[in-house]
């Protein structure tokens, strides 16, 4: 037979302890009391708390059982149900939940954008709150995404509509810093805006970039020209800037849109002869989106970083589109669309082939925010004519309305922040 082991602690040995630590029979009762309790509901215990515990383990990352293996994905502390597509389902009246902040209120909104303030009548817009089929989403919490950015960076990286986005996204969060505790700040004629949340040591940026890739459009003051031009294999021009950001989002697709053919210049704008081919627009958006995912796969660390891309934001130029007036558009439009299959003629089905194409050959991870069929119902969100104007009006504009109304800018509150409400879900329950 082998031999058994000595014990780690001998009775004699127990009670010699015993005596010189003089434990008084209440003391002991009550250990003994704790190793009972311990014992009974001890895997109870672990389910209690072991939820607060496990993630302490990792650094700004979250272990999400999927149930197949652990994965560690940044910043997640849940999961989505795997049968509900939060970007399929309807819109609800909600008034006593919306607005999510009053226009009034966040001066960071560009007058391009506050449509009250320049004379919009109605609010019915504002009222509207999306409904996922079969599952709601993640109330938006302004406390976990500040302290969730707490030491970090959280870039907007696109053209005037993924500015809207960042700007509602800091309307949503503003409320809760002291006023000498936050700033905004532009750099560079404009390229980058920065709003800092000081006791966070937390930034949000905006980074002027609408192809993504150099262009001719990069200066975000002075960009609107008809002839635009895109360099090949250029990511890295404005990417050095978006190195080291926690959270990235992108956005391009507007701005693709000139025709059937688009530029792509081969060479250097320094060049004096320039190598320009001519290209099918979905050719060349495709050429963005394998850069992108390539960048991301070069710069961005899976394992400390998200990255997202929002998806096309379509606009609403032709009420034809919805059975209206032929010369019609967005303007003096109050209500949506209530067509669950409408898809406008604007949001080009070939560009949306492309991502899914792109994004779902590569292990990249990259976040799909797939906002153009929920925004497609929504003709009633645009600025119109209750907006700034870039230049004066002119009579004939004044007396035709509709040939000046923006239909592609939204106006905030409004739209734009259920698609941070839907960054919000992915971000912490993916």
């Amino acid at each position: 037979m082998p031999k058994m082991k000595a014990p780690l602690f001998s009775a004699s040995s127990s009670s010699s302890i015993l005596r010189k630590v003089r434990l008084s029979p209440y003391l002991f009762t009550l250990l003994a009391f704790i190793v009972f309790v311990t014992v009974l509901y001890g895997e109870d215990l672990v389910c209690i708390f072991g939820q607060q515990l496990e993630p302490a383990a990792t650094n700004d990352q979250l272990v999400v059982k999927t149930g197949k293996k652990m994965e560690k994905l940044p910043f997640s502390i849940g999961k989505t149900e795997p049968e509900c597509d939060i970007f399929s389902g309807r819109w609800v009246w909600d008034e006593s939940n919306r607005p999510l902040y009053e226009e009034s209120e966040c001066p960071y909104i560009q007058p391009q954008l506050t449509c009250q303030e320049h004379g919009r009548p109605d609010k019915d817009y504002q009222k509207w709150r999306w409904q996922p089929h079969g599952c709601d989403l993640p109330s938006f919490n302004a406390t976990l995404m500040l302290e969730t950015l707490r030491g970090k960076r959280m870039m907007f990286v696109g053209d005037s509509l993924n500015r809207g986005q960042y700007v509602s996204m800091i309307c949503l969060l503003h409320s809760l810093i002291p006023e000498g505790a936050k700033s905004m700040e532009t750099f560079d004629a404009d390229s980058r805006t920065v709003f800092t949340a000081k006791d966070y040591n937390a930034t949000l940026e905006f980074y002027w970039a609408p192809f993504l890739l150099q262009s001719n459009s990069d200066n975000a003051v002075i960009h609107r020209i008809s002839e635009r031009l895109v360099r090949k294999g250029s990511m890295n021009y404005h990417g050095k800037h978006w190195k080291g950001v926690d959270v990235l989002v992108f956005n391009t697709y507007l701005w693709w849109m000139t025709g059937q053919k688009f530029k792509i210049l081969q060479g250097s704008f320094e060049d004096e002869a320039k190598d320009i081919v001519e290209v099918p627009t979905a050719d060349a958006y495709r050429m963005a989106m394998k850069s992108m995912v390539r960048w991301v796969r070069r710069n961005m660390d899976p394992k400390k970083t998200r990255v997202f891309f929002t998806s096309m934001s379509p606009s609403h130029a032709k009420s034809i589109d919805w059975g209206g007036e032929p010369e019609g558009n967005c303007y003096n439009q109050t209500s949506m669309i209530e067509d669950p299959n409408y898809w406008g003629s604007d949001s080009r089905k070939n560009i949306m082939e492309v991502i899914g194409e792109e994004f779902g050959k590569t292990k990249v991870p990259v976040s799909f925010l797939n906002i153009t069929q929920l925004s497609s119902y929504r003709r009633d969100a645009h600025t119109s004519i209750y907006k700034k104007q870039w230049n004066p009006l002119t009579p004939e504009q004044l007396a035709n309305p509709v040939s000046y109304a923006d239909c592609v800018h939204w106006c905030l509150p409004g739209l734009q922040d259920t698609w941070n409400e839907l960054l919000f879900a992915k971000l912490f329950y993916p």
